[in-house]
């Protein structure tokens, strides 16, 4: 990594920078430009660079209605992973989630992504909940741990 810079999500530009990124990580959930930029007014989006480029992609979710967890969401392009751009992306998001004051900090990984399970366990994620978008279809794992 040699200039890592992370910024939010706020134009066009940067809207499809964080959905290629998105798209490409979780194919599986692959979304339109307008569900991107309906997220932007739901959630905190970045989308970070290693000088000018694109690798990677943040999502923090403010905590549900019943107010137990902030969700993080770190992805990073296939080919920039292994290059401590993950840790540093996780580390801003969580220090933003921090900011909700929730008891946990949960963390949605298709399992398909073997890498993005390993990295969600070895910073004390642990699997709490499965979904499988149709019968026979890789799950999305949502996982948690206590928040700080």
């Amino acid at each position: 990594m040699s200039d890592l810079r992370i910024g939010p999500v706020g134009d066009d530009v940067t809207i499809e920078d964080w959905r290629l990124v998105h798209n490409t990580v979780v194919p599986d959930a692959a979304m339109s430009s307008d569900e991107a930029r309906e997220r932007v007014g739901q959630y905190l989006l970045e989308v970070a660079y290693d000088d000018d480029v694109l690798v990677g992609c943040t999502t923090v979710r403010p905590p549900g209605a019943d107010g137990a967890a902030s969700t993080v969401i770190v992805r990073v392009l296939p080919g920039y992973r292994g290059r401590g751009i993950g840790a540093a992306l996780y580390e801003r998001a969580m220090a933003q989630a921090a900011g909700h004051a929730a008891p946990a900090v949960e963390t949605v990984v298709w399992a398909a992504n073997a890498a993005g399970v390993r990295f969600a366990e070895a910073r004390g994620f642990a699997e709490v909940d499965r979904y499988e978008p149709e019968p026979g279809a890789v799950p999305y794992l949502t996982l948690r741990r206590t928040a700080g």
